[in-house]
């Protein structure tokens, strides 16, 4: 449990929220194979969630030229809005953790990579119409993390003080977005990202699952 109540709660959405891999996995391989791309395992393609899809198929190909990368991107696309969602699954305490939040009278939200649309129709089927406060997704911003601008971008629509704001998130991409962007940072150990990897960056606490942070 952290020392200090935030007036909001803004989340990763990959592994913090929601177990993606299997869809994501899904996603990258059938991608990867269509190209010509072997070899690469699933613990290698979970690695790179966090990153953007240009980002995570030039680490796994060795690929720089950014034509490519950007078709590959849009076959990704294609093929996760026919599988991702199915394969999508919340963590346990992810609903409680939010909800527990909320009745406490604090903000609540996500800033991700992943597409907002994406978030949406998962989260459509598990919260309240209009439950969360501000989703901040891959197309909202022009740079990613751990760029600070979806993180900032939240916070300014939100009204919200830096001091006032906690961000969760599993990877080192999520450390160093917040404090790029100056708010305190919550780690939960879902992903492949490991406490001792999370202790680097600056942190108010880390834990096995979100229930630390209530």
């Amino acid at each position: 449990m952290t020392e200090k109540s935030y007036k909001a709660y803004l989340f990763d959405f990959d592994y913090t929220l929601a177990d993606s891999s299997k869809g994501i996995v899904m996603c990258y391989r059938s991608i990867l194979e269509r190209h010509g791309h072997h070899g690469i395992s699933d613990e290698g393609i979970k690695r790179t969630i966090g990153k953007t899809l240009e980002q995570s198929f030039s680490i796994m190909t060795g690929i720089t030229d950014n034509e490519t990368l950007a078709e590959y991107r849009k076959e990704y696309i294609a093929q996760a809005d026919k599988i991702m969602t199915a394969n999508t699954f919340l963590f346990p305490e992810t609903i409680k953790v939010l909800k527990q939040l909320k009745e406490k009278g604090a903000l609540v939200g996500i800033v991700s990579t992943k597409y907002r649309y994406r978030i949406m129709e998962l989260l459509s089927k598990e919260l309240p119409e209009n439950f969360l406060d501000i989703i901040i997704g891959g197309e909202d911003v022009h740079e990613a993390k751990p760029s600070p601008e979806g993180l900032n971008l939240a916070m300014e629509r939100l009204g919200m003080e830096k001091d006032n704001v906690l961000y969760i998130g599993d990877s080192t991409v999520d450390a160093e977005t917040a404090m790029t962007a100056q708010v305190d940072f919550a780690g939960v150990l879902h992903g492949m990202t490991t406490r001792e990897e999370l202790e680097v960056y600056p942190h108010v606490l880390i834990g096995s699952s979100l229930d630390v942070i209530i």
